[in-house]
């Protein structure tokens, strides 16, 4: 790339041409404010809103002030960012930002990790001026299963615009109105529910304020630990162990796996089980399923539909049933590893502890906020009992860890219960893109070819870059693979299916950049990609030092079927384990 130079507040700076004035000020440490900006440059987002201004510097030689995300670096630039007339720049459009903006901070979801609250610390901002013959506006409150919209603290930032749009491309939100009535909404201001929204809550990960929230159901689950009539069992998914860590100053990637499950007992959980469990049950029916097909069509049976689409991500779910309702018998019938835990749990363990369905409750620990629309589902109720009753993020967790008082970092390491909690190195890597079918073939490659694998490691399916595909040898059966991460790669890849441009087997999708480690319950990064392959590796680690890697070897996983199941794909297994879509029409 051709490099350019620079100076920026009087050092020099090289930098390669095309970069922004903040690309090139964070390259030698100056900290320019932003507010609509997001740090999401590995995942290409183009179109920049530029439309806070906190951001502005002077650039010798223009009369404007100009926003450093959005101005291309010019060999030769002179940039001021710390002048007087731009430090005055900066407080004014702040204050002007705070005039409308609700003051209810002491019981904002946000408070504490609100990137406005920190810049009017910043700015030493300790008043707010109301603007003349303005006044504050006001916006109804929209909730849905997963998420809440409070609207009021919106900032029309537009960062939750472009990740829907261009990371996404799910079309759910749009800048509507003018002036002080201007917000981001669903088209025609309809509610969320009833929008595109796919519920993968990348919008509430970027939003700088209270604007955009997960639905909280901690005090669901206090309330349920505390009824002496209920059995309490929690799931936790496999991302959760690799982040929940960051909540409590430790580094990304930490695994924090034993102290997770000691610190569930601390809370008064009656079992502690592994959402891994049900991920390997998960391999078992979506690997036959997949094995079935394949086999049906090398037999020339046109009505195998291949390729076969993972299922295990329930906004990837609601993103296909809305975009490509023509494609509803091409993706597994299999239910998430979520919904699979439950229905087994209320079930199978359920009898085997004596107690009725009803008087067992079942929380999920998860990265993702879909999984609280999913557990919702109708189509998971038995007589409206749901199968998974409170699903709670990642954030949730630790924020119940800390109200108990539990000292997270000195708590010993603690293992599963068991049936549910013994799972293989095959579950842990559903938590990463290119995980969930690693694990299927590892699984289906011994099945279809009747020999133990050479290798356990599949490195040409794993990896960040947004599509990836490739090609595995089933002795002498080429199985072509095709993996996405990020709703907006998700729908390049069926786009091109629908074109006739790919010959896949089997394709992975998941809605979140990075699979379910970047999931909107985890932790804010802030589009830190370190972060994400500081977790991505954990994940891996955690795998490779389980003495058992293939799902089709768990112990407890043969036990449910001999004592419960039967076999996988049966009618019984069907009945607990799968699932139908349905075509949905938004606006």
């Amino acid at each position: 790339m051709e490099k350019i130079s620079l100076i920026i507040d009087n050092a020099s700076v090289e930098v390669e041409k095309g970069a922004t004035i903040l690309q090139a000020a964070k390259q030698i440490g100056i900290n320019i404010p932003t507010l609509c900006y997001m740090n999401l440059e590995h995942l290409n987002i183009e179109n920049k809103p530029g439309g806070c201004r906190i951001c502005v510097v002077e650039v010798e030689g223009r009369r404007n002030l100009a926003p450093a995300c959005c101005t291309t670096c010019m060999s030769g630039m002179v940039v001021r960012t710390n002048t007087l007339r731009v430090l005055n720049a900066r407080k004014t459009v702040l204050e002007l930002i705070l005039s409308d903006h609700p003051k209810d901070c002491l019981i904002c979801p946000k408070s504490g990790r609100c990137d406005l609250q920190d810049l009017a610390v910043r700015f030493g901002i300790r008043e707010v001026h109301s603007v003349e013959n303005a006044e504050i506006s006001t916006y109804r409150k929209d909730a849905s299963p997963s998420l809440l919209r409070d609207m009021d603290k919106c900032v029309m930032c537009r960062r939750c615009e472009s990740i829907c749009n261009d990371v996404q491309s799910v079309g759910a939100l749009s800048a509507i109105n003018r002036g002080f009535h201007s917000v981001v909404a669903p088209a025609f201001e309809q509610d969320i529910i009833d929008s595109p929204c796919t519920f993968c809550g990348q919008c509430v990960a970027v939003c700088p304020t209270g604007a955009l929230t997960e639905v909280d159901h901690t005090s669901k689950v206090i309330l349920a630990l505390g009824d002496p009539n209920k059995t309490v069992v929690v799931q936790t998914a496999p991302a959760v162990r690799a982040a929940l860590g960051e909540e409590f100053g430790l580094e990304p990637g930490t695994l924090v796996t034993g102290k997770m499950a000691a610190a569930l007992r601390h809370l008064g959980f009656d079992k502690v089980f592994d959402t891994d469990f049900a991920a390997d049950l998960t391999i078992m029916e979506e690997g036959t399923e997949l094995l079935d097909r394949i086999g049906r069509f090398l037999k020339g049976d046109k009505t195998a539909k291949l390729p076969i689409l993972t299922s295990c991500c329930p906004a990837w779910v609601n993103f296909f049933e809305t975009n490509y309702p023509d494609m509803l018998d091409v993706p597994s019938t299999a239910r998430s590893p979520q919904q699979m835990f439950g229905s087994v749990a209320k079930t199978y363990l359920a009898d085997k502890m004596g107690i009725k369905r009803e008087e067992m409750v079942v929380v999920s620990v998860m990265p993702c906020l879909a999984k609280k629309y999913d557990c919702q589902r109708d189509e998971f109720k038995v007589k409206n009992n749901p199968d998974v009753d409170f699903s709670i993020s990642t954030r949730e967790l630790a924020a119940l860890i800390k109200q108990a008082n539990i000292d997270f970092a000195s708590l010993p390491d603690e293992d599963f219960d068991h049936p549910l909690g013994e799972s293989t190195g095959a579950a842990v890597i559903f938590g990463a893109t290119g995980g969930v079918i690693e694990a299927a073939v590892r699984t289906a490659f011994e099945l279809f070819t009747d020999k133990k694998l050479s290798r356990i490691d599949f490195h040409e399916l794993r990896g960040l870059d947004g599509i990836r595909t490739a090609s595995i040898d089933f002795n002498g059966t080429a199985i072509h693979i095709g993996i996405a991460h990020g709703l907006g790669n998700a729908r390049k890849l069926l786009d091109g299916i629908r074109a006739g441009m790919y010959n896949f087997h089997a394709i992975e999708i998941m809605a979140c950049p990075g699979g379910c480690i970047g999931g909107a319950g985890q932790p804010l990064h802030h589009g830190n990609s370190k972060v994400i392959e500081a977790r991505f590796e954990a994940i891996y680690r955690e795998d490779a030092a389980k003495p058992i890697r293939k799902s089709h070897e768990n112990p407890y996983i043969t036990k449910l079927y001999e004592e419960f199941l039967g076999k996988p794909m049966s009618e019984k297994a069907h009945h607990l384990l799968h699932t139908h879509y349905f075509e949905k029409n938004k606006i």
